[in-house]
């Protein structure tokens, strides 16, 4: 589980064909793996990751054939950016919602729009999805715990504070981007 609170931004340094399915190495920036062992999760855009090597600059990670299919990750090369969080430790503060690193669907940015000092984006969820978005409610956007100001069909709208915008991968967005798009899981088993 996680929070959605992420911990830094790092980058795709290479990717590695493996059959089907790849191995990956991510830069981490400022995200401290001291406490960090092998087969430990950590969240990448939203995605679930094990760990399976590690040194004090980057870890290593496989992307199944799974992921590459559900998400934007087989639209990455190395370069990208990545939002990252280590998985939540019990006993530790919630500061966003439930998380879990499980990746509902792909998600466009349809728009964006200065507000202040704030960013407002309206985003398009798959037709599967739309039912668990909730004004108000909460929805991880590659792994980032946000809040939904508006929803309008298959539209929903968020607001990212300048702190959001400068420590997430959220400042890059343009409209045409795809994102990860994970709901409430609170929501999801309510149904």
């Amino acid at each position: 589980m996680f929070t959605g609170i992420v911990e830094a931004i790092g980058e795709i340094a290479t990717i590695e064909p493996r059959g089907d399915d790849w191995r990956v190495r991510i830069t981490v920036g400022k995200l401290d793996l001291a406490d960090v062992k092998l087969g430990d999760s950590i969240a990448c855009n939203g995605v679930c990751l094990t760990v399976v090597e590690f040194d004090d600059q980057s870890f290593g990670a496989d992307v199944s054939v799974e992921t590459l299919d559900c998400t934007t990750w087989r639209q990455y090369a190395p370069g990208q950016p990545v939002n990252l969080e280590k998985a939540l430790r019990a006993g530790a503060r919630l500061g966003g919602h439930m998380v879990s690193g499980h990746v509902d669907g792909i998600g466009e940015v349809l728009e964006r729009r200065e507000d202040a000092r704030s960013v407002r984006f309206l985003f398009r969820a798959p037709a599967d999805l739309q039912k668990y978005i909730a004004g108000k409610g909460s929805i991880s956007i590659d792994g980032t715990s946000l809040t939904v100001n508006r929803v309008d069909q298959d539209r929903f709208e968020i607001n990212l504070v300048p702190h959001t915008l400068q420590e997430t991968i959220a400042g890059d967005y343009r409209p045409g981007a795809q994102v990860n798009l994970e709901v409430d899981i609170i929501a999801r088993y309510l149904e």
